[in-house]
């Protein structure tokens, strides 16, 4: 358990020393995975004591699922956003903008949350199978929804989810392919590949 979560008000600086923490095990997490790391190995990329660690942590575990569950609130943020009141392929291809934003600027999360799927999703199984799924089935609701109404294509709900988060979250997890395949791989994949896949979801969707 984390500790600080324990104080019902941190100071300014166990804030500082907390983010500190969390940012050099997102760093070390995301390189070595959580078999892989290390409290030790936390504490160097932070630059701090491995007693100063487990003053504001109990263990490693503690501050892995501290660091998915910020990465989870901020992955989940443009799913949230989405309005059934716009317009359906709109707010589609928004959506998608918004997850290759998020693939483009926050690789190590996305590498993180991968990782953590790989391994059986220990740490936030009960999340995915909570909060993400009925958020999910909020939204199902929705597409189906425009679907009925003729508003878009008639289509799994669910395997667009699926498709959208494989194509945008792909450019982060395979960084080195992409950009090792591309002709010149001195150009930004995420330049092109935004107007891409809104073409290609923006057609399959098109009544």
């Amino acid at each position: 358990m984390a500790r600080s979560q324990t104080t019902k008000k941190l100071t300014r600086i166990q804030r500082q020393r907390t983010d500190i923490i969390l940012e050099a095990a997102l760093d070390v997490f995301s390189d070595f995975g959580f078999r892989g790391s290390t409290i030790d190995m936390i504490a160097k990329r932070a630059k701090l004591s491995k007693p100063n660690i487990l003053y504001y942590f109990d263990n490693k575990e503690a501050i892995h699922v501290t660091v998915l569950a910020k990465l989870l609130e901020t992955w989940l943020a443009p799913l949230h956003a989405i309005n059934e009141d716009n317009d359906p392929i709109d707010e589609i291809c928004k959506y998608i903008e918004q997850k290759l934003n998020m693939a483009r600027d926050f690789p190590r999360e996305s590498k993180l949350f991968a990782n953590e799927i790989l391994q059986g999703a220990p740490h936030v199984l009960p999340e995915l199978q909570g909060a993400l799924k009925d958020l999910v089935a909020q939204k199902v609701k929705i597409i189906e929804a425009w679907s009925k109404d003729g508003k878009i294509a008639q289509v799994d709900p669910h395997h667009l989810f699926f498709s959208i988060w494989a194509t945008t979250q792909h450019y982060a997890d395979f960084d080195i392919q992409v950009r090792s395949v591309l002709d010149d791989n001195t150009k930004d994949p995420f330049d092109t590949a935004g107007p891409f896949l809104k073409t290609m979801f923006s057609t399959m969707l098109t009544p």
